[in-house]
């Protein structure tokens, strides 16, 4: 499992030109699945993401959670973070999960998260448009197999 988290000032998520999503400060969260994911996988990326510490203290140090600011998440599924480019110039996707299994664990992380912080979703398998305000630029990559 494979994870971007973008701190983000504001962000949003529109699906046939209609807002399906939106939050103010927290994470944008771009989520990859690929074959072999389980429950340990969401486990292990739920804590480091709602304890990851990349947001300022009153001295300007990132040095707070996103708990600590009461920040939320958008969740947005990309099955093209598992994209290999060894070869040729079109990507493979041979490595993302199938989609219905994808869209279970998809679901279940989401989930995880909501039990911390305010989550919200894209539309998994949709065209999505979306407008991240990257605040800092802090993005953040995190795989669930390197730990």
């Amino acid at each position: 499992m494979r994870v971007v988290i973008q701190r983000s000032k504001n962000s949003n998520c529109i699906v046939d030109e209609r807002v399906v999503s939106s939050i103010d400060k927290g994470f944008v969260i771009l989520v990859g699945f690929t074959t072999d994911d389980n429950i340990n996988d969401i486990n292990y990326l739920v804590k480091k993401i709602i304890n990851l510490r990349v947001f300022n203290d009153d001295l300007g140090l990132m040095n707070k959670s996103i708990i600590d600011i009461n920040g939320s998440i958008l969740s947005i599924s990309q099955f093209t973070l598992y994209a290999d480019t060894k070869k040729g110039n079109r990507p493979s996707f041979i490595n993302a999960m199938k989609k219905d299994a994808a869209e279970k664990l998809y679901e279940l992380f989401n989930q995880e998260l909501s039990k911390y912080v305010p989550t919200y979703s894209g539309v998994f398998g949709a065209d999505m448009k979306l407008n991240i305000y990257n605040d800092g630029p802090v993005t953040i990559i995190i795989d669930s197999k390197e730990r």
